[in-house]
């Protein structure tokens, strides 16, 4: 009567659902539609809360866990064995950070990489049987159904007269 679309308010309405500003509920065959203005700082408050607890139990996790830094580095007593050990692991990482560097250094000869360049080197031959197959495959089923000739199949595809099968 207005010129209001039905379907646009379907649309407002399931927007303020989905936003939370609304509530609805199916009774029977009718859908009921409902907002009060207290619920939504309800649900703010709730959330203040429950955030509010959160954050005070961060708090005395981050207490308690000073409190075992500071044990821990008391318990540690300055001595000559800890003194060199903490030397010989010190030289041992700047050991491993210079072999690291050589190994990137020499790039394709890493193990690790020939071993991915291997698997990808596999799974493109798997790739290419499994097409040649299918073109196979697809080629078989034209020129039986449909009594088209071979080279026609290959001039719709673009296939060249040099295409061989892999197999």
């Amino acid at each position: 009567m207005k010129g209001i679309v039905s379907q646009s308010i379907k649309e407002v309405l399931q927007s303020l659902v989905d936003d939370g500003l609304v509530q609805t509920d199916k009774i029977g065959s009718s859908n009921f539609f409902w907002s009060f203005p207290s619920q939504q700082g309800t649900t703010i408050q709730a959330r203040l809360n429950a955030l509010k607890e959160t954050h005070k139990n961060h708090q005395i996790q981050i207490l308690e866990l000073r409190s075992a830094i500071s044990v821990e580095e008391s318990a540690r007593l300055e001595s000559e064995a800890r003194s060199v050990a903490l030397a010989k692991l010190s030289n041992l990482r700047r050991e491993l950070d210079t072999q690291e560097a050589e190994l990137n250094a020499y790039g394709d000869s890493n193990p690790a990489k020939v071993d991915e360049l291997k698997r990808a080197v596999f799974l493109a031959k798997e790739a290419a049987l499994r097409w040649t197959d299918n073109y196979g495959t697809l080629a078989g089923h034209f020129t039986r159904q449909n009594g088209v000739a071979l080279q026609d199949v290959r001039k719709y595809l673009e296939i060249g007269e040099d295409y061989e099968d892999i197999c």
